[in-house]
């Protein structure tokens, strides 16, 4: 199927339970998200300020190096090297564990000057504080389990990983606010419980995928094995260049996070970070057709079909911006439908209503970027998505910034936003199909 397949309905076969898991993983942000904003504007703010180091570090582990461990394992099946792709499954959890270790100590170490920088204050910094340790204490967890998930992924089985999380969105429904708010003899734990309830999610999560993989049934077994710098290569020298593609994202998020801050104050904060809490959800259902193609683009590139790979990256990067415009589109024209699911505050309302109308209807391009940079994962060619994220950066900041400080409007540093993602999408279309992959691989 994934050598020989017709493409369409290849894509669309595996990508439907990898996008149902995608959305079910996004909802256990929203869950959360929604329970909190019951305690108030500040752990709604909260919230968004602890949002962007959260999303990094899941984007880095399901995305970044989560990308080059199914694009290692992938290659190595379509090679026909099974004894390498068994040995890639230890190194994966080698390194998202080591991964893992060290984001919980940069975290918990430097937590409050990160969430100052991005104009965290008073009750709002607090409340960040409290979810942040919580979560970043277990983040082991995170890593692991989206290690486990991407080699999986990487086999071409996504359903397995699809019930696992959706399991884990049945689970936290009742959870979250019952820790948040308590009930007889359980406490009410506050923003820590939506904290608590995630870290249970994620240990669970991790046993059952280390159980499927440790008993045989996964293509790719993990098995005891000298660890060998190559097989750490092999991952890193995607996922580290994917790693910086995913900070770029967040860098855009963080900085314009503080400059809302600065400008306008915490309600303000909350309006915006409720608004790309949406754009940061096209990135996991985006994500549910880039695995796919990370594993078809990976195994066809292996198996010496490059023309194939090409046409499956730009099929698919047609469907990703075919799917984030329409929900782009429906943001700028029915903005409240978002918005007031988290908060009534008039000033949270004016602002991620002002983000949604300029940025939505750009989301499309952001969707064909992201799904061109999975494609490339799978081609072991990152050179492209990194130039291309590192211009959205600069126009998104260098000129969002500049346009807030001579207009002093928001809306001038959201439009500065939206012609950030236009580029990204354009330049990641342009450079793959010009055929930029294999003139580098010549």
């Amino acid at each position: 199927m994934l050598l020989h397949g017709p493409i369409v309905p290849t894509i669309l076969r595996l990508a439907w339970p990898n996008v149902l898991v995608m959305l079910a993983q996004a909802s256990t942000g929203l869950i959360e998200t929604w329970w909190l904003s019951h305690l108030g504007t500040d752990a709604l703010a909260g919230m968004a300020l602890v949002f962007p180091p959260v999303m990094l570090a899941q984007m880095i582990s399901a995305g970044a190096i989560g990308g080059g461990i199914s694009a290692a394992v992938a290659r190595a099946i379509g090679g026909g090297r099974r004894d390498d792709a068994d040995a890639l499954v230890l190194h994966a959890v080698v390194i998202n564990l080591a991964l893992g270790l060290l984001c919980t100590v940069g975290m918990l170490g430097f937590g409050r000057p990160v969430y100052r920088l991005l104009g965290g204050s008073g009750g709002a910094l607090e409340a960040a504080l409290l979810y942040s340790n919580v979560v970043f204490a277990g983040n082991a967890l995170v890593w692991v389990m989206n290690g486990l998930a991407s080699v999986i992924r990487g086999t071409g089985n996504m359903l397995v990983p699809a019930l696992v999380t959706c399991g884990g969105v049945l689970f936290l429904i009742p959870v979250s606010p019952l820790l948040i708010f308590g009930f007889g003899p359980i406490p009410a734990l506050g923003v820590a419980g939506g904290g608590v309830a995630l870290l249970a999610y994620y240990l669970v999560g991790t046993a059952v995928l280390a159980w499927y993989v440790l008993s045989g049934r996964n293509l790719a077994r993990l098995r005891r094995s000298r660890l060998r710098r190559g097989f750490f290569a092999d991952i890193l020298r995607i996922g580290a260049v994917g790693a910086l593609n995913s900070l770029q994202s967040n860098v855009v998020i963080a900085v314009v996070t503080a400059l809302v801050a600065a400008a306008a104050g915490v309600d303000a904060v909350a309006g915006f970070g409720t608004g790309a809490r949406l754009e940061y959800l096209l990135i996991p259902l985006v994500f549910g057709l880039g695995a796919p193609l990370v594993a078809l683009v990976g195994t066809n590139i292996g198996a010496g079909q490059p023309d194939r790979a090409l046409r499956i990256a730009l099929t698919g990067g047609a469907m990703a911006f075919a799917l984030t415009e329409a929900i782009g589109l429906a943001a700028a024209i029915w903005p409240h439908a978002w918005l007031a699911l988290f908060s009534a505050d008039p000033r949270m309302l004016e602002t991620g209503t002002a983000y949604l109308r300029i940025v939505g209807p750009a989301y499309g391009f952001f969707g064909l970027g992201l799904a061109l940079y999975f494609a490339s994962q799978g081609a072991g060619q990152l050179a492209w998505p990194l130039i291309a994220g590192g211009l959205r950066v600069a126009l998104a900041v260098g000129v969002g910034w500049l346009a807030l400080r001579w207009t002093g409007s928001l809306d001038a540093l959201f439009a500065g936003l939206a012609l950030g993602l236009v580029a990204y999408g354009l330049t990641m279309l342009g450079a793959i199909a010009s055929g930029a992959w294999f003139r580098r691989r010549t």
